[in-house]
């Protein structure tokens, strides 16, 4: 606590002097406190809670010859580009039939409408994402957040062909 020291009389005579009180402050009491308080609002604290996306991993795959052959009528192909930029075509790209490639965005106007536009033509529509190689890892997380918020069931990650980056680059999008 604090206490008041007072100092002796110097013996000197003549004036009486109104004697001269130092006090001192004892500060362990408020530094428990502090420690106590401390201690009590880290322990009561909700951390906040990391949040993962939930994300279905695929089963063991299937043998080739009982393996299903997916219909150009229901596919429905994305391509991730560089510098932000995604492309999109109906179908399967094959030798025979060039698809007509399509720019769009990540936002709600963008890729979002276009794939909720094709699920309400197709339910069945199984998408193909294919990031080329200079595309960012942000790019494949706001397509996968995509498929999540239009409540696409069914989607696949998939390398991207020679063929799919050459009609990127002759698309001239």
């Amino acid at each position: 606590m604090a206490e008041i020291q007072q100092q002796a009389d110097s013996g000197k005579g003549g004036k009486k002097r109104a004697k001269k009180m130092s006090t001192k402050i004892d500060m362990t009491p408020m530094v428990d406190l502090a420690f106590l308080l401390l201690t009590f609002f880290m322990l009561t604290t909700t951390f906040a809670k990391p949040s993962a996306m939930q994300i279905s991993m695929p089963v063991k795959p299937k043998p080739e010859d009982e393996q299903t052959e997916l219909k150009a009528s229901l596919a429905f192909t994305v391509l991730l580009g560089e510098n932000n930029k995604l492309y999109y075509y109906e179908g399967l790209l094959d030798q025979s039939v060039k698809p007509e490639l399509k720019a769009s965005d990540y936002s709600a106007n963008g890729i979002r409408k276009v794939l909720l536009e094709r699920r309400a033509r197709q339910p069945e529509t199984v998408v193909l994402i294919k990031p080329e190689d200079k595309s960012n890892y942000k790019n494949m997380v706001d397509i996968l957040d995509e498929m999540t918020i239009t409540s696409q069931k069914k989607y696949a990650l998939v390398d991207i062909t020679k063929e799919d980056s050459d009609l990127i680059k002759s698309s001239g999008l």
